[in-house]
């Protein structure tokens, strides 16, 4: 610990992970300092979908970069990642006027989408039912992960390949700088040099720079999700999302027709009051991961959210999930929920504490989809 690093980054969820990728591609040396013994947080409690399709265009073009990014890596080790699509699921005839109108907008946008007809879907994926599905918009080019388990490959090939140091179980309890060289702290008493320091720890930056963090605009949001038991010969491929994700998701509020669309509806049901939105994916050991929701607190204020599990919450994503797909089963072996921080008035928080020592975070729920190309670009801010 006593190397002079050219970039230290706190925290080795995605964002931070990418960052150090893109520094070890301009042949820097890095080193990435994990509080806990691997990622524990949003990186690894959420669906492992990269879906550039449902992003804003700035962050549509992000993601198509972490696209080429992934399937880079994956020509090199094994992460985990599939190419096998996305789909949106329109269930009415709004949400089959929508899908056209994004259809058209990626067409634009050189994104490559494709219009399916409720025949083509229900013929692709086994099981969707036909009195839900009206059609389909299908993109092709994106991918699925196992997220747990691809941060932790990721991990083992940047330190055997590419020379990434990472300490894990390593807790940063200070950093400064001092004429332009700067200094992480740990838990134990060590102290790590840098040129430059970046801070990714979600809104745990809050005990290194609480009056930062206190005057942010960051808030945090949890998410409940659950996973089937193993389907047994049953396949269901790519990234399932259905109406509600149409009637939520960024790309969509770019159709002409979307805001007419939302005013009809229903503000006090149940899913709008916990931000629910039905997905689908199946894991590698045929499971299926179904979700989720959304709670939100300002994160000065995290623990309001509890630690408990809403079973009214699941209990409504099991009974809107069977109306859209019959698994061959859906008995529950795991549920969870994951925490995201996110910025009320920005894309992304983004703070210099001093030149050299950067606050990186709240990139909310476009983390697998947008750290890989957003890290590239501001690596490359920082580092010009």
């Amino acid at each position: 610990m006593n190397t002079q690093y050219d970039l230290i980054v706190v925290g080795g969820g995605i964002l931070g992970t990418f960052h150090a990728y893109h520094a070890l591609q301009k042949n820097l040396k890095v080193a990435i300092l994990e509080r806990n013994s691997v990622p524990q947080g949003a990186t690894v409690r959420n669906f492992g979908q990269v879906v550039p399709s449902g992003m804003d265009i700035k962050w549509q073009n992000f993601g198509k970069e972490s696209l080429k990014i992934y399937k880079n890596l994956q020509s090199e080790t094994d992460l985990t990642v599939r190419q096998n699509g996305s789909v949106y699921i329109a269930s009415n005839d709004e949400e089959l006027q929508l899908i056209e109108e994004l259809a058209q907008i990626n067409k634009n946008n050189d994104y490559e989408s494709v219009i399916l007809s409720k025949s083509e879907c229900i013929q692709k994926f086994d099981g969707l039912r036909s009195d839900y599905c009206k059609g389909g918009l299908f993109f092709p080019q994106e991918i699925s992960v196992d997220s747990s388990e691809m941060i932790v490959k990721l991990h083992q090939y940047l330190k055997s390949q590419e020379g990434l140091d990472i300490f894990y179980n390593t807790t940063v309890v200070e950093t400064k700088e001092n004429n332009s060289q700067c200094t992480a702290i740990t838990a134990d008493g060590n102290k790590i040099r840098s040129s430059k320091i970046i801070i990714c720890g979600g809104h745990e930056f809050k005990t290194l720079y609480p009056k930062v963090f206190n005057e942010s605009d960051l808030e945090v949001s949890k998410l409940q999700m659950l996973q089937t038991k193993p389907q047994g010969i049953y396949s269901l491929p790519g990234n399932i999302l259905t109406g509600l994700s149409i009637r939520r998701y960024e790309s969509f509020t770019e159709c002409a027709s979307f805001a007419k669309i939302k005013e009809s509806d229903d503000k006090d049901a149940f899913e709008k009051k916990f931000g629910v939105h039905i997905l689908f994916k199946q894991a590698l050991d045929g499971s299926v991961i179904i979700g989720d929701s959304h709670e939100y607190a300002d994160a000065r204020n995290a623990d309001d959210l509890g630690y408990d599990l809403n079973m009214d919450i699941d209990e409504f994503m099991i009974r809107e999930a069977k109306k859209i797909i019959d698994l061959p089963t859906y008995e529950i072996q795991r549920r969870w929920f994951g925490i995201y921080s996110q910025c009320k008035t920005k894309d992304i928080f983004e703070h210099s504490v001093s030149p050299n020592i950067h606050i990186v975070t709240g990139i909310g729920g476009k983390g697998m989809t947008g750290s890989g190309g957003y890290s590239k670009f501001n690596i490359n801010t920082i580092f010009s």
